[in-house]
């Protein structure tokens, strides 16, 4: 796997209260890719989300975010994973349903998001959780991971 950032993390990053992860897909997603985000549910959570991006464009203040080909977002209140992507600057339609949710506060989890042909397929510890249609055309143009919310980040591949 050409997947930069396949690590555990140290005590220090733990330690922090929020984690906020980044890391680079080298070669981009393409199918059959499958990236990991293990970690601890904090006690009491509010939301967690996972980004699959493509890189920033320009620089300083001029500077915009890429376009976003997958962001989950967890809410704990509501029960709820939210799949949506961004292109051109603009969000398309947020999709919601679910079987069930599988995530717990002060518990451990293993997120794997599966790239295919059609759609990101999404488990959790093991469990078919959500598919996510591709709308970027480009796979390979998603290069940026990133992870921020209410967890503890043990591993992220």
């Amino acid at each position: 796997m050409n997947f930069q950032a396949d690590q555990n993390m140290t005590d220090a990053d733990k330690s922090r209260q929020e984690e906020d992860y980044a890391g680079e897909i080298k070669g981009g997603l393409r199918p059959s890719m499958r990236l990991v985000v293990m970690g601890i549910v904090h006690k009491q959570p509010k939301s967690l989300v996972v980004t699959l991006s493509c890189p920033s464009q320009g620089k300083g203040e001029e500077e915009e975010e890429g376009d976003v080909g997958l962001q989950l977002t967890v809410n704990f209140a509501e029960k709820a994973v939210r799949r949506n992507s961004r292109m051109a600057g603009k969000w398309g339609t947020s999709e919601s349903a679910l079987s069930f949710f599988p995530f717990a506060a002060g518990e451990a989890f293993k997120m794997e998001i599966v790239c295919e042909h059609q759609q990101f397929r999404v488990m959790v510890d093991g469990q078919p959780l959500c598919g996510f249609t591709h709308r970027v055309t480009r796979l390979a143009s998603l290069t940026s991971l990133r992870v921020v919310g209410d967890l503890q980040l043990t591993k992220v591949a």
